[in-house]
């Protein structure tokens, strides 16, 4: 959530700032004409607490005269007041809500580097903060060499017998999928490895989280109020829980309406989770197999910060990100989304693009982004810093990996022209040593 007094001493600025970003529904004029009206409010009630207050002074002071009809008179005036001021209580509730509101719909803002821009035709290639493209490639690995036409995944995977799209429909709908005998072992070896990775590499405490979260979760980390319809929701008595569309939100929602020590920090999360997404108004070519379905699991990473902090740390996330592709051989490319292609809550994303032979395109796997205290602010996440000071934390949320896609890239990428799948060799301790699925014997 923005800070309605920096857009106030800065509303050029934040117009400025928000000029690229989609559906922006409210100028910086506009956020402090509620902020304005609502000021108003709380001025006249404060005038008319302190004329009661002092109407009541002379109330005892007419008894203390032994003037009935004075302190009578006076306590129809102070009764006059307590429903003036009942109403003003109750318009400065609904002003608090209409700005509360107005702000909980407005996108974050981006950092000064971000490029510019109206959609992903504007995203810039990153190499890292003092690399270029050739560093890049000696880091990252090539594309594959196929003497054949590769394959998607989907069709991979059916003519294995291995992935059932025909019986998931039958039991839940479009757009879920079945993994059979080693493809589903694959899936779980690599969500494995993933957090395996992160917690002894990289110093990520491993969580266990709730899938399930209430509605004030979902408002801290922005999912809520602008994008309820992506989600789905169960039953609980007379309200409702949420399946988690990432763990992001038990993950980030660990440190809400809590204040922590400067010291504590960088707090660092990952989790294994199944992930749950209506995905509303998505479709065509993008949702056939499992590239866009309504549930997939996904190794999430979260960091707390400093604001001090927070850009290292995004550099630092991205790293251990591009680290798993790296040691599963998958080609890959990172790109600096612009103005209007970044998400509502960030201030600054990386997007990890993995190659995909059978698509002959590039798809995205990871999106690792700094929010400021933009996530904060919603949950009331605090730090107290070195010098006793109370300050709003900074949060940090990356993919590391979606799993169903890193199966698909595993299984585009090392296909063979039989139809049997190679297993990278990071892969196959959590495999029993198996090197092939789908061998022909």
């Amino acid at each position: 959530m923005l800070d309605i007094n920096w857009i106030r001493a800065n509303a050029a600025a934040a117009d400025a700032a928000l000029k690229h970003r989609r559906n922006v529904p409210y100028s910086a004029a506009q956020l402090i004409a509620l902020d304005d009206a609502r000021k108003a409010i709380i001025t006249r009630l404060e005038e008319a607490q302190a004329s009661r207050n002092g109407l009541s002074k002379q109330i005892g002071q007419a008894k203390a005269q032994k003037d009935e009809a004075k302190a009578q008179s006076l306590m129809d005036e102070v009764a006059k007041l307590k429903d003036s001021i009942q109403q003003g209580e109750d318009e400065r509730r609904k002003a608090d809500d209409a700005l509360r509101q107005a702000l909980l719909v407005m996108p974050n803002l981006p950092k000064d580097e971000v490029p510019a821009g109206e959609d992903e035709r504007d995203n810039v290639e990153y190499f890292g903060p003092n690399g270029n493209a050739a560093t890049a490639a000696k880091a990252r690995p090539p594309k594959p060499a196929f003497s054949f036409k590769p394959k998607e995944h989907f069709e991979t995977g059916e003519a294995l017998g291995m992935m059932d799209f025909e019986t998931a429909a039958k039991l839940s709908g479009s757009r879920f999928t079945i993994l059979k005998s080693q493809l589903a072992r694959m899936e779980r070896a690599l969500g494995q490895f993933m957090l395996d990775m992160h917690v002894d590499e990289h110093g990520y405490t491993e969580i266990q989280p709730p899938v399930l979260v209430k509605d004030e979760a979902l408002y801290g980390t922005n999912q809520l109020p602008k994008f309820e319809e992506d989600l789905f929701f169960v039953r609980q008595g007379d309200g409702r829980l949420a399946l988690i569309p990432t763990a992001e939100v038990p993950l980030t929602n660990m440190v809400r309406e809590s204040i922590v020590s400067e010291d504590e920090l960088p707090l660092r999360f990952t989790a294994l989770t199944p992930c749950f997404r209506s995905e509303a108004g998505s479709a065509g070519r993008g949702t056939i197999g499992l590239l866009r379905p309504h549930q997939f699991n996904k190794v999430e990473l979260v960091s707390i910060t400093t604001p001090e902090q927070s850009a290292e740390e995004h550099e630092r996330m991205l790293a251990s990100a591009e680290a798993v592709l790296q040691k599963l051989g998958l080609h890959y490319r990172v790109m600096t989304l612009s103005t209007g292609d970044m998400g509502f809550g960030a201030q600054k994303t990386y997007d990890i693009e993995v190659w995909l032979p059978g698509q002959d395109a590039y798809r995205e796997i990871s999106s690792c982004s700094v929010c400021g205290d933009f996530q904060a602010r919603r949950m009331d996440a605090r730090f107290r810093d070195k010098a006793g000071k109370i300050r709003h934390v900074h949060t940090l949320n990356g993919s590391a990996l979606a799993v169903g896609r890193t199966l698909i890239a595993v299984m585009e990428n090392y296909q063979q022209e039989n139809g049997a799948i190679a297993v990278p060799e990071v892969l196959q301790p959590y495999m029993n040593g198996l090197k092939r699925i789908g061998a022909m014997p």
